[in-house]
């Protein structure tokens, strides 16, 4: 059996969380939140506004250490919020800071109905790695955490993910 990390990024509703959370109950794989060294603050509007500013020039900010090796692992789920059509910038970071030679990388999103171009940015950020079952997932698009995508969608996903290990 192949070993799984499910790695994420969330910050203002745990969307991505909460993905990330569902296939590591059906899966059994280990669980990576990763975060930036520099914590976002301020109020929602200057994080979207200094998100925005960092998607623009491409930056990577420096993330806190990782509690996990991704070298350790066959299959890696990747999960991100839409920042700006694109993933967010410590999602960036991770991809770029590791080695996806013989990986099977899994990218997810969620979005509040701009989905952008965040799963080609996240392919194209792990060179490679065999990409399999992207998904993307609505939720709604005033910033909530109401899931717009069906959730059978989601389940045949997990599954498909499943199938994977």
């Amino acid at each position: 059996m192949k070993k799984m990390l499910i790695v994420y990024y969330s910050w203002s509703n745990g969307n991505t969380e909460r993905i990330a959370k569902e296939l590591q109950s059906v899966t059994g794989g280990d669980l990576l939140k990763i975060d930036t060294a520099v914590p976002y603050s301020g109020s929602y509007n200057d994080v979207v506004r200094q998100g925005q500013e960092e998607v623009n020039r491409g930056y990577e900010p420096e993330l806190k250490p990782l509690e996990k090796n991704p070298a350790d692992y066959d299959v890696i789920a990747v999960g991100t919020p839409t920042w700006w059509y694109t993933m967010a910038p410590a999602v960036l970071t991770f991809l770029h800071s590791q080695d996806w030679k013989g990986k099977v990388v899994v990218p997810f999103m969620t979005n509040g109905g701009w989905p952008g171009h965040v799963i080609r940015d996240m392919k194209a950020a792990c060179p490679g790695a065999e990409v399999s079952c992207e998904l993307q997932v609505q939720f709604d698009s005033n910033g909530g955490d109401k899931l717009e995508t069906p959730k059978q969608k989601i389940e045949k996903w997990v599954q498909s993910v499943k199938a994977l290990l």
